[in-house]
């Protein structure tokens, strides 16, 4: 299961709101890269679940998880931040074992050894660098 804190949320609410109201969803998703190993993503969904996806509804909002992604966020919540320092969407997973200073890139305990290598580099986070948290 995937969750989303109230403010995040009123934020999403907000964002479909400007961009018209008609939407499926927000489809959350891991992909590989980044200074962990692996990336997290969010993206307006406009087109509907498939029968591959895992669809969690928070108040009145679809969270869609493709298959292959749910077993890395599992348990996994969406939170809104908006301080000056560090504001955005933030996914607090407990799942990750490692995770980078900006918080968009993370190891799981499958793909924490050799992820640093299989990542090619740095961040690019442009803040607090990098490492284990």
């Amino acid at each position: 299961m995937v969750t989303m804190s109230e403010k995040a949320v009123s934020e999403i609410k907000a964002i479909m709101q400007q961009n018209g109201g008609a939407f499926e969803g927000i489809r959350v998703f891991v992909a590989g890269g980044g200074c962990s190993g692996l990336s997290y993503g969010m993206q307006i969904a406009d087109e509907p679940a498939t029968a591959d996806d895992l669809v969690f509804d928070n108040e009145g909002v679809k969270i869609i998880v493709d298959a292959g992604s749910h077993q890395y966020l599992d348990g996994a919540s969406i939170d809104f931040d908006d301080t000056l320092q560090g504001g955005g969407f933030k996914i607090n997973n407990p799942n990750a074992v490692k995770t980078c200073g900006c918080g968009s890139s993370f190891a799981s305990e499958e793909g924490a050894e050799g992820s640093e290598a299989a990542s090619g580099g740095g961040c690019g986070c442009g803040g607090g660098g990098c490492g284990s948290h």
